[in-house]
């Protein structure tokens, strides 16, 4: 193992902690990434140090998280958080420890996280700590609580979601205790904010191994707890592998038969994310009637054709689908991307006819957009102003 693991601040801080007389040591998801061989980020920090005395060793810290022991302290233009060794009471809410006590012992601290493989630490000389057996869980490619797991579940609910986002993400198994414990548990997710639920399910549906983990939270019966989940989760994880968030979101709504809105509602999905769905929505609509058509590929972005088309070939795997690269041909293959491609804007259209502005700019403009979209004139604007005149004139 390396001790040049982290960034050079990183580093210098856990330096500065050690010659105050402390102990510090990394720990968290760089650590077990690092081990993965993936690049590492976030180069968190835990310490015995109180928050107090963190404060005392560096010049410029802000405190962020001070009643859980978290500290940011800021080092050479780098952010990096220092958080006491803490031990936290029980947790009436299923979420926040009751009572946080701070410690002086790394075991102590490393005791209260959630699973193994997280709850790993590494010096600045490059000795792992690992008290609960992660590195063989991480060789053996398993996701397993520390200690008891319903105890870890009835701390923080959440951590039940996050096991199968690790399952997902990292193509991971959930050991056997562990998954069951998420089965004897999953009603208490109803605990949980649906901003954090929202959070894991995005990275979750962008993990290599997406479907099984749906297909985990079905089979331990978390989607009945769920905010809204469809019933058929086999439609949804026949999707997967998903690309980006939204495409998972846009086959848990069509799989489920909800609308945009609901899955918006549901799980507090911003508006930019609503329209999304709102699109493959009704791009879906249209592409059960026939294949995308040129007014669907200059309406929708390649996005929401390409979110549409992974769930409609899910749904009907003996039909022709549409490959993302004729998708792209086509989308590349149109004579105009928007409105404002066109070689003719109301100006003109005003100046043509010596005529004042209103509504009657806005429906030409459509006409004119339509056709050349169309091609049934080219984007040229002579040829527009020659065909526009001679209908508004036919129509006067």
């Amino acid at each position: 193992m390396t001790s040049e693991f982290g960034t050079a601040p990183s580093r210098k801080v856990v330096r500065q902690l050690e010659d105050a007389g402390y102990e510090a040591v990394f720990v968290g998801g760089a650590v077990r990434d690092h081990l993965l061989g993936k690049e590492a980020s976030d180069f968190d920090i835990a310490t015995s140090a109180t928050p107090e005395e963190v404060k005392r060793v560096f010049s410029h810290t802000i405190d962020v998280g001070i009643a859980h022991g978290t500290v940011l302290v800021l080092l050479d233009d780098e952010p990096i958080e220092v958080t006491t060794y803490r031990t936290e009471s029980t947790y009436t809410d299923h979420r926040r420890p009751d009572e946080v006590k701070f410690v002086r012992s790394l075991i102590e601290d490393l005791q209260r996280r959630d699973f193994t493989i997280n709850a790993l630490a590494l010096t600045l000389t490059g000795e792992l700590i690992d008290p609960f057996g992660g590195i063989k869980d991480l060789k053996s490619r398993r996701i397993r609580a520390v200690g008891n797991a319903a105890d870890r579940f009835h701390e923080d609910a959440l951590r039940m979601i996050r096991a199968v986002r690790f399952a997902s993400v990292l193509g991971f198994a959930i050991e056997q205790h562990t998954l069951q414990a998420i089965e004897d548990n999953a009603a208490s997710i109803v605990h949980v904010s649906v901003e954090r639920i929202k959070v894991e399910m995005d990275k979750l549906w962008k993990g290599t191994a997406a479907g099984k983990a749906l297909e985990m939270i079905a089979d331990t019966r978390l989607s009945e707890h769920m905010p809204l989940f469809p019933n058929d989760v086999h439609l949804v994880s026949n999707c997967a592998p998903y690309s980006t968030a939204e495409q998972g979101w846009s086959a848990l709504m069509l799989a489920g038969h909800f609308s945009a809105g609901e899955i918006a509602k549901a799980y507090k999905l911003s508006n930019r994310e609503k329209d999304f769905l709102a699109d493959v929505q009704n791009a879906f609509a249209n592409r059960q009637a026939s294949r995308f058509t040129v007014d669907d590929y200059y309406r929708f972005t390649l996005d929401v054709l390409i979110a549409t088309e992974k769930v409609w070939q899910a749904i009907y795997p003996s039909e022709p689908g549409i490959s993302i690269r004729e998708m792209n041909l086509m989308k590349e293959s149109l004579p105009i991307h928007s409105k404002d491609d066109l070689q003719v804007d109301g100006k003109d259209l005003m100046e043509w006819t010596n005529q004042r502005g209103g509504r009657w700019v806005g429906e030409w403009m459509r006409k004119i957009e339509h056709s050349v979209l169309h091609q049934i004139y080219p984007n040229d604007a002579e040829k527009i102003k020659e065909w526009f005149l001679s209908e508004y004139e036919h129509q006067e």
